[in-house]
C-alpha cells in the first residue's frame, strides 16, 4: 500500500479516538461518587502517562538526532515557552476551549511527525500512531468535560465538532509525507517544539487533575499509558 495513503489512515484512526473520548464521557458515570471520580482521574493520568512515552521514545529522540545541540536546545526551549504564552492567553480569554486546543496542539505535530516519519521508512511512525490514539481518548475525554461544563456549547453540537478532528490529523500526515521528509532539520525542530510544549502541559495541566486522596489508581493510570508506549516500541525495535 502507498506510504501516503498509510501515514493519512494512520492518522485519521488515532483521530477517531477524539470523539471516542467525548462519546465516553457523555456516558461514564459510576456509583458510588468514589468510583466516579477515581475513574474520570484515572483517564487523564493515562493520557499523561501516554504523552510521555511519546516524548520520550519518539519525539526526542528522532528529533535530535536531525539537529545540532545548540539547535536542538532552541528549539526544545522556544515549545516550552510558546505553549506557556499561549496558555496566558487562553487563560485571558476565559478558557472555554483551552484543553480541546491544547489536545490540537499536539496532534497536529506529532501527525505531521507519523506523516515524515513514514515517509523516510521505519517503524517510528507505527509507534507515533499508537502513542496518538493512545493520548487522543482520554485528553477528548477531558476536553469534552470541560467545554460541557463550561456550559457555551450543546452535546451534539459538540461531539459533531470532535468528530471533524480526525480531519485534521490526517491532512497534518499529509503535509509532514510530503513536505517533512524533504527537510529533516525542519522536521526535528517541530518534533523538539511540540515534545517541550507536551511536558508543559502535562505539568501545567494534567498531573494537577490527577491527585486524589487515599486513591492510587490514577498514578497506576499514567504508569499503564506510559507501559503500552515502551511496550510497542520494543515490539517494533
Amino acid at each position: 500500500m502507498d506510504q501516503m495513503l498509510v501515514a493519512i489512515s494512520l492518522a485519521t484512526l488515532a483521530g477517531l479516538t477524539i470523539p471516542l473520548g467525548a462519546a465516553l464521557a457523555t456516558i461514564a458515570h459510576f456509583q458510588p461518587r468514589w468510583l466516579d471520580q477515581e475513574f474520570r482521574h484515572s483517564v487523564v493520568a493515562f493520557g499523561g502517562g501516554a504523552l510521555l512515552a511519546a516524548v520520550s521514545l519518539v519525539l526526542v529522540p528522532d528529533g535530535a538526532e536531525k539537529l545540532t545541540v545548540g539547535w536542538a536546545a532552541i528549539a526544545f526551549a522556544s515549545g516550552g515557552i510558546a505553549f506557556f504564552l499561549l496558555d496566558r492567553l487562553i487563560a485571558k480569554s476565559g478558557g472555554q476551549s483551552a484543553q480541546l486546543l491544547a489536545m490540537m496542539l499536539d496532534y497536529v505535530p506529532e501527525a505531521i511527525a507519523l506523516g515524515a516519519a513514514l515517509a523516510v521508512g521505519g517503524s517510528a511512525g507505527y509507534l507515533l500512531a499508537l502513542l496518538i490514539a493512545l493520548q487522543n481518548l482520554p485528553e477528548g475525554f477531558n476536553a469534552y468535560r470541560e467545554m460541557i461544563a463550561k456550559g457555551a456549547h450543546k452535546p451534539r453540537s459538540l461531539l459533531l465538532v470532535f468528530s471533524c478532528l480526525p480531519v485534521v490529523g490526517a491532512l497534518s500526515a499529509w503535509v509532514g509525507h510530503t513536505y517533512g521528509a524533504a527537510y529533516p532539520e525542519l522536521l526535528g525542530g517541530l518534533m523538539l517544539f511540540a515534545a517541550s510544549g507536551i511536558i508543559y502541559l502535562v505539568f501545567e495541566d494534567i498531573a494537577p487533575q490527577v491527585p486524589l486522596e487515599k486513591r492510587w489508581a490514577p498514578p497506576l493510570g499514567a504508569v499503564a499509558g506510559f507501559q503500552l508506549g515502551l511496550i510497542g516500541q520494543l515490539l517494533i525495535s
